[in-house]
């Protein structure tokens, strides 16, 4: 993003309008030529023989990148080293309509792509400024387009245009949401010649019998998530009566296509509940026997707060639900739907999820970041800042310089807007101690994870002779293989923050910059490294 957090009445971010990029692909165009000789009748040096065609590109075999955040757990580690940021391979628009403020700004969420195994980059693509989607498969190496589907997805209520997710399955499975809760799925990302076809979790005899009574009350307004044997979460709102008794929840789909949900009232025991904080990205424990999901009061900024659940993965039973709460003022926290906060969990089990302060700007609108145990038991000081985010989860050793205990560390934007509250607009990353702890900067009274990195944006802000423009992320993308971190910033420049020297190693300039909505980083399965900025895809690549 560059914004603030919206609080009644909304606050923007002050940005000067910028001209709109062209949504043209960009590809590299190559030719090639032959020889021959003509028969002559008379004797001639002979011809010079036809050169071979060229190679076919080599056929890639990486990991996937499976959807928000990488996987189950929210880790957004890389499963493979990242390219250089050497030049911009292609370009793709993720936005076809995108709808700015009046100051320029687009407030706007783009949902995270995936990558297959053979690098198809599969894309969500916003046609209209309503919302409707189409997903393309691009050629990972050049952009080139194998594949193209229309989806009948309908976006819920809303505030800032919601993101709309894409799934890759451990099986290789693609699921995109669909209208009326259903779920489009496509056995093969690679393919040119395979179809989407739809799996409804309460079952497509109750669907067909008034598909258009589902298609205008329920609405899938959170990422899909995959466990391990391509069970996939996800949760839903509902804001009216329809023919199966639909309340807004949380549903699971086998691969078979069966489903089973439970509302979100009855999985908190608590009917002021009303549906799952909208872009939240159920997560998974790392056996995959627990789903975490957060759902709040309501839509208003008086009732955005609510609980985070522990579900039992299998049968959706509530194994825990805890009042999400502000760790200074005390009282609920706010579970704010224009942000794309999930939970993440560590290799120890520990749960962290980001939410705001309860009175907004009492901590400069950085919300916080909380953590509990498996079974949901706050453990451990909050993050200093939460506000969007869902941290990147990275192994200590991607710090040389770091002594303390912990086995894992925190990455995450770390924000500090100008003119609100205290904010004094040096916004920042940050890597984070969640076993450690210091004095918070902004309310000494408060204990909070300790800092073992940080490092200032490099871009001064419009008008401002200290003040730094803000990191474009909410979720970032981690390379251990190069203990570095890949984040964009809303000065149009994508950065490899290296954390050995704790400095911008590498950037590469994608735009002129503006403030937008925070949008992921991800890296493809042959290390291509890719960013979204003022409505567009960019791929990155050595060469």
């Amino acid at each position: 993003m560059s914004r603030h957090p919206a609080s009644p009445p909304l606050l923007v971010s002050r940005r000067r309008a910028l001209a709109m990029l062209s949504s043209t692909l960009v590809l590299a165009a190559c030719g090639g030529g032959g020889g021959g000789g003509k028969p002559h009748t008379t004797p001639s040096p002979p011809s010079p023989p036809t050169p071979p065609p060229p190679p076919p590109p080599t056929t890639v075999t990486g990991p996937a990148w499976f959807g928000y955040g990488h996987d189950a757990q929210h880790t957004a580690a890389s499963a493979i080293a990242s390219q250089d940021l050497g030049r911009i391979a292609w370009t793709t628009p993720v936005d076809l309509a995108p709808q700015y403020t009046p100051s320029g700004a687009l407030l706007t969420h783009y949902g995270s792509p995936v990558v297959t195994t053979h690098n198809t980059v599969v894309i969500p693509l916003k046609t209209m400024a309503t919302g409707s989607y189409r997903i393309e498969g691009r050629n990972g190496a050049n952009g080139a387009l194998i594949w193209s589907a229309t989806t009948d997805y309908v976006i819920p209520p809303h505030n800032w245009v919601p993101p709309y997710n894409l799934l890759l399955t451990p099986q290789g499975r693609l699921y995109a949401p669909g209208a009326g809760g259903k779920l489009l799925v496509r056995n093969d990302g690679d393919a040119a010649s395979a179809t989407f076809a739809p799996q409804v979790f309460y079952g497509a005899a109750q669907y067909n019998t008034n598909s258009a009574a589902f298609d205008g009350s329920v609405f899938i307004n959170t990422p899909l998530t995959s466990d391990a044997q391509g069970n996939v979460f996800f949760g839903f709102h509902v804001t009216g009566a329809n023919p199966a008794g639909l309340v807004s929840g949380i549903a699971r789909i086998a691969p078979n296509g069966t489903g089973i949900w439970v509302g979100v009232a009855a999985a908190a025991g608590d009917p002021s509940i009303l549906k799952p904080v909208s872009n939240c990205a159920p997560a998974l424990s790392n056996d995959g026997a627990t789903v975490y999901i957060a759902a709040n009061r309501g839509a208003t900024s008086a009732t955005q707060n609510g609980v985070l659940l522990a579900l039992d993965s299998t049968t959706l039973a509530t194994r825990a639900s805890v009042e999400l709460l502000d760790p200074y003022l005390g009282g609920p926290a706010r579970l704010s739907d224009d942000g794309t906060a999930a939970p993440v969990i560590g290799p120890d089990g520990r749960v962290f999820y980001g939410v705001l302060e309860r009175t907004f700007a009492t901590h400069n609108a950085r919300g916080w970041l909380l953590q509990f145990d498996a079974a949901l038991n706050p453990v451990g000081a909050p993050g200093s800042f939460g506000w969007d985010v869902s941290p990147s989860v990275i192994p200590a050793s991607m710090v040389p310089s770091y002594t303390g205990t912990s086995t894992y560390l925190l990455a995450l934007k770390y924000n500090n807007y100008a003119g609100t509250g205290t904010g004094t607009g040096l916004n920042q990353l940050a890597v984070l101690d969640p076993g450690a702890s210091q004095t918070d900067t902004i309310t000494p009274t408060m204990q909070v994870m300790r800092e073992v990195l940080t490092i200032l944006g490099p871009t001064l802000d419009v008008g401002s002779a200290t003040a730094r423009r803000e990191w474009c992320i909410n979720t970032m993308a981690a390379d251990p293989a190069r203990k570095s971190i890949l984040a964009n910033n809303e000065d149009g420049i994508l950065y490899r923050w290296d954390l050995t020297t704790n400095t911008f190693s590498q950037s590469v300039r994608l735009n002129a910059g503006l403030g937008q909505a925070y949008t992921p980083t991800w890296i493809g399965a042959d290390g291509g490294v890719y960013a979204i900025s003022n409505a567009t895809l960019y791929a990155i690549r050595a060469s």
